[in-house]
């Protein structure tokens, strides 16, 4: 028979059952020493916690040598490999001995089995209590709740509201980085309103900012507005551009998509009538003409033929039946400049407030709003820029600016702009997890919400601090979901889950968008699975979230790949969708793969329902 080419996955023939005993009672014991951990973490954990923290540290005993061979020699008996122990450690362990001893005739089993059933099921009962307490119920047919973002309409339209909620939101999640403190309750008003209207539940969330990385401001551009009609793909004119040119007063009400432009002095425009003529001559003396094609109380809509550019100052003839007129543009908003990076460029980062951003003559400089990265940053590490879109390493820092080669960026380059996020995965920075608009945001929370969504968890440190502001709130009754989005926090995970144990209500949610910035996007599908492993044995709900079923929700078309995400998702005890102008749609979809993937899939775990796709029937409805 010739030797398997699968390394540390198959049991040598001389395996015995004494062998596999032996094994598995040294995972085993060490499994027992591991408990000494719980207690050197320091606080008390909560009763309901109490089962989970002593197993989430027998997994890790567990986890931390390879079982593969083991698990061959289990699985050639007939016997559980352990693969799907995460919730039960101990009891899986003990069944699988018991039955070991009982082959090898050293004991007799005593009820082994229903016993490791028994507990099984207790133990994933733990975690189904976890997830309603901090999430509230879930609908029969379907195993995971849905959170959703909400956008800024929601503090004015509370019949958008209503209609998530009947399309199946579970949760409203406010975004604290947007907004003010006014519209947050407002939005939650409004919740709280549409849940009680419907009859189903819905529980608000507040996301604190945290600590973000950005890059700062950068200089603006010329105050100028460029104006294109539409052409076919001969260059024909299909329909001319639109420029609502007004006196101060807004966008125009007949012509919704005009470029609305400030005509001074103010009045000059009383005398126009439909037809008459406006001439110019743009930024580059180009020779513009264009007509009126239609008047308002306070302003005009001309149509042009051609691309033009105006700025602010521009002169205008105005040709009237009452006679010719000169009119100047007004003030334009001047838009912030781009920074183009190809690789190979140079990019110098440099504190909030220096004057010298932009480019110069060689490379370009961009300010960053956290002055402690100036301290830890070193030669080697790696940046990431707007979610991933440019890559690069540190080359040299000076305690004032760090340089960074671009190593990463599409072939045309790409353009960086202000308030973009940065990501250094390999930089330690000792940053709290709450900012001072965090503590403001955090105050309101307290006033109008059920749950705290906690951004940029490190460590337990950022733990204990959250949970002491609430304790000194008398708010320990929140939830409390904590966002795993660095590489520092994903490192440190049962650390924090241990010391997040002390509260009641702690969730865990995978924020997706900057974890595969900091791990690298070919590591994300193993990150998340180890996540939710973790969790899992932690007794400890997951909010799955960052894109799921995102082009659905901008476009109203799912992409093949996002539906297969979003079944995956069900794993979870939650998914989180962000806004958009389709989310009623997108939410309803997910429900739709939530309740067929209910009969399907538990965790790691298969379900055997019967399958009538091959009845001859085709697939099911």
């Amino acid at each position: 028979m010739p030797r398997s080419r699968t390394r540390n996955t198959t049991v040598s023939s001389g395996a015995t059952v004494k062998a596999l005993l032996q094994e598995l009672e040294e995972v085993r014991a060490r499994c027992i020493d591991a408990e000494s951990e719980i207690s050197h973490s320091g606080g008390e954990l909560a009763p309901t916690y109490v089962d989970g923290a002593r197993n989430l540290v027998h997994y890790l005993a567990l986890r931390r040598k390879d079982l593969r061979s083991l698990q061959a020699g289990l699985t050639q008996l007939g016997l559980s490999s352990l693969g799907r122990s995460e919730a039960h450690v101990m009891d899986s362990l003990d069944a699988v001995i018991a039955v070991l001893r009982r082959l090898d005739g050293s004991g007799e089993g005593d009820g082994a089995i229903a016993f490791e059933t028994r507990q099984k099921s207790d133990m994933s009962a733990h975690l189904r209590r976890h997830a309603e307490r901090l999430l509230g119920p879930v609908e029969h047919d379907r195993v995971t709740r849905i959170m959703v973002t909400l956008p800024s309409e929601a503090a004015d339209d509370w019949l958008l509201v209503t209609e998530l909620v009947d399309a199946g939101m579970d949760i409203a999640r406010i975004n604290c980085a947007h907004d003010s403190p006014e519209a947050w309750r407002t939005m939650a008003k409004h919740v709280r309103r549409a849940a009680e209207a419907s009859g189903r539940a819905c529980l608000v969330a507040m996301d604190l900012a945290g600590p973000k990385l950005r890059t700062g401001s950068l200089p603006l551009g010329p105050a100028v507005v460029k104006i294109v009609p539409r052409r076919d793909e001969r260059g024909n004119v299909v329909s001319p551009a639109k420029v609502w040119f007004h006196d101060g007063s807004g966008a125009a009400t007949g012509s919704s998509n005009a470029v609305a432009v400030p005509i001074l002095p103010r009045g000059v425009l009383s005398t126009c009538s439909v037809g008459d003529l406006v001439g110019l001559r743009d930024t580059r003396g180009a020779k513009r003409e264009g007509q009126i094609a239609s008047v308002e109380p306070t302003g005009v809509v001309v149509e042009l033929t051609r691309t033009t550019y105006l700025e602010t100052g521009t002169e205008l003839e105005l040709v009237t039946s009452a006679g010719t007129h000169v009119a100047t543009v007004g003030p334009l908003p001047r838009k912030e400049r781009a920074i183009t990076l190809h690789v190979g460029d140079e990019l110098v980062l440099v504190r909030e407030g220096d004057e010298a951003v932009g480019h110069d003559n060689e490379r370009a400089r961009v300010a960053c709003t956290l002055p402690e990265v100036f301290d830890h940053a070193r030669d080697g590490h790696r940046v990431w820029f707007d979610d991933g879109k440019i890559g690069g390493v540190v080359v040299s820092c000076d305690g004032d600016e760090i340089v960074v080669r671009v190593i990463d960026a599409p072939p045309g380059g790409a353009r960086l702009r202000g308030a973009k996020g940065i990501n250094l995965p390999d930089t330690e920075l000792p940053i709290p997890a709450l900012t001072a608009h965090d503590e403001h945001s955090l105050a309101v929370a307290i006033e109008i919400a059920d749950i705290v969504n906690v951004s940029f968890v490190r460590g337990p440190a950022d733990v204990e601090l959250v949970q002491s502001r609430l304790a000194a709130a008398g708010a320990e009754h929140l939830g409390l979901v904590l966002k795993i989005e660095t590489v520092p926090g994903f490192r440190h995970l049962p650390e924090i889950l241990l010391t997040a144990m002390r509260s009641a209500r702690i969730g865990v949610m995978i924020a997706r968008g900057d974890l595969a910035v900091e791990a690298g996007f070919e590591r994300m599908a193993e990150v998340q699975e180890e996540i939710l492993w973790l969790c899992e044995a932690a007794h400890v709900p997951v909010i799955w979230a960052t894109q799921v079923l995102d082009q659905l929700a901008r476009t109203g078309r799912p992409s093949r790949a996002e539906v297969t995400d979003a079944a995956l998702a069900a794993r979870a005890e939650c998914i989180m969708l962000n806004k958009g102008p389709y989310i009623v749609s997108a939410i309803a979809t997910l429900r739709d793969i939530n309740r067929r993937m209910h009969d399907h899939q538990h965790k790691k775990q298969s379900l055997l329902r019967r399958l009538r796709a091959w009845d001859g029937d085709g697939i099911e409805a």
